[in-house]
């Protein structure tokens, strides 16, 4: 008995669920599939941070319900809770806190029938564009272990890429969906703001810009899991006019003819990679082909002025959230990484007046991107600058390391946000991913489809930006496009 890992692969998540309505395989043969495989490749990958394997086997064993009734599902490290579970978005200082109460996203999953049985990898408080925690280590590209998956939402990329789920719990919050499931060869969507509830703990993550969803291997599972995750909570700020019709019906058909500008010019003025540059040109020219007008536009956004207000907001939420572990556990400031102090640290040196003007600027560049749209239906971009880079390259250096402890230990830390050092470090990790932040900040849907293999055959995704409630259309149009070039049977040689 059993399902032999190959047909396992062969299935994405919808492809499970119907196995097991019709009485094919059973949850607990598909659990047992899930794990043997992240047993062969959690040595080279090191996606998963805890496992749940007993309470997932004895859900499979009972009665399931809902559209994915025993199709075995990873949740994300950082607000994706469990109660009575830890949830240790990276840190050392949370790793044994359990949580008070599940988090509505994953009662919906479960609500759903998936059979939870761990939780992946993310940076400490999924602050960075890697995932190489000090606590657990750093996760490895499926593709090239000695590569980054991307971040925050790492180990969920490299979990779905390497086979061990068709698809798992990701969010967002500067791209955190998106990078990984382009540096892993994924579809990643980041809905709009409000479109799945980020409580009950919270109404809304980062102002509206951090949103919950997930990687998978084809945009019929990310449809259907979008149509388990919408829809308001009792908590949320505000309903969102829910769509027309169910978002896995929107892959079915073709979309109408679409306007989409396009830009590789980094927001930033950096350097941008020749193979993400043909990603988007060869993009550019299969969308032509099917039909769709693409020229060369972009949003009249002022990047870097975007950059630092996107990051004046990010630290002082970093700082907030070192504060609130170190009030919930006791620990003390040594328990979490240096880049993480070092981020609280000018978080806290952040004045209340410059807060709140860089959180005001944020309607400025929403309508700047909103006069792009009543042009073109998209905006086309790369998702990264470059391809995954080595394991390592964005660490602070050893001696700007040395010198942000040293003001750290004598609580100097406001002078960090006046080194240049420490400007330098923050261009360095922007650098590669400068095309994310653009739609966290205005709210705004974006996705990432896997259509570019490098020469070095590492996969390079592509991301589309919509208008408010442009989920199916971008839906649709990455349904068309995998029509065209199918990239879900691609597969690391692990």
């Amino acid at each position: 008995m059993g399902i032999a890992w190959d047909d396992y692969r062969r299935h994405d998540a919808v492809g499970l669920a119907a196995l097991v309505a019709a009485g094919e395989v059973s949850a607990t043969e598909l659990l047992e599939a899930a794990t043997d495989r992240a047993d062969a490749v959690e040595p080279t990958i090191n996606a998963i941070r805890h496992r749940m394997t007993d309470a997932a086997r004895a859900r499979a064993r009972g009665e399931l319900s809902g559209p994915f009734a025993g199709v075995p599902f990873l949740v994300k490290d950082l607000a994706q809770h469990i109660a009575g579970v830890p949830t240790g978005s990276g840190s050392r200082a949370l790793a044994g806190y359990p949580r008070p109460e599940t988090s509505t996203v994953v009662r919906r999953w479960t609500d759903a029938g998936l059979v939870i049985f761990g939780r992946t990898a993310t940076p400490e408080f999924g602050a960075r564009a890697v995932t190489e925690p000090v606590a657990g280590g750093p996760t490895r590209n499926p593709w090239d272990p000695g590569r980054t998956p991307g971040g925050s939402s790492g180990g969920a990329a490299a979990a779905v890429a390497a086979g061990i789920v068709p698809a798992a719990g990701a969010s967002d919050g500067g791209g955190s969906i998106r990078i990984p499931a382009a540096a892993c060869g994924l579809f990643g969507l980041k809905p709009g703001r409000g479109v799945v509830p980020s409580g009950p703990e919270v109404d809304e993550g980062f102002h509206g810009a951090a949103v919950q969803g997930v990687v998978s291997r084809t945009v019929r599972d990310s449809a259907a899991m979008l149509d388990v995750l919408a829809g308001p909570a009792p908590e949320g700020p505000y309903r969102v006019q829910p769509p027309e019709r169910p978002y896995a019906e929107a892959v079915r058909d073709d979309p109408a003819p679409l306007r989409i500008g396009l830009s590789t010019a980094s927001p930033l003025g950096g350097p941008v990679d020749p193979e993400a540059v043909a990603a988007v040109t060869g993009a550019a020219e299969l969308l032509s082909s099917l039909g769709h007008v693409v020229e060369e536009s972009a949003p009249a956004v002022d990047g870097r002025r975007l950059a630092t207000d996107f990051l004046t907001t990010w630290f002082a939420m970093i700082a907030a959230q070192v504060d609130g572990a170190r009030a919930r556990t006791g620990c003390g400031e040594d328990a979490f990484e240096t880049e993480t102090r070092v981020m609280a640290a000018i978080g806290r040196g952040t004045s209340a007046p410059e807060y709140l003007a860089a959180q005001a600027r944020w309607q400025e560049h929403t309508r700047a991107l909103a006069t792009f749209h009543e042009r073109y239906d998209l905006l086309l971009t790369p998702t990264l600058a470059r391809p995954p880079w080595p394991i390592g390259e964005l660490d602070l250096a050893g001696p700007v390391k040395l010198v942000a402890r040293g003001l750290l230990t004598l609580r100097a830390g406001g002078l960090l946000g006046r080194m240049n050092l420490v400007e330098g470090l923050v261009d360095a990790n922007f650098a590669p991913v400068p095309f994310t932040q653009l739609a966290n900040l205005t709210g705004r849907p974006a996705a990432t489809v896997p259509l570019h293999t490098t020469a070095g055959g590492l996969p390079l995704g592509v991301q589309f930006v919509g208008r408010p409630g442009a989920e199916p259309q971008l839906l649709a149009l990455a349904a068309q496009l995998e029509r065209a070039r199918p990239w879900a049977d691609r597969m690391p040689a692990l």
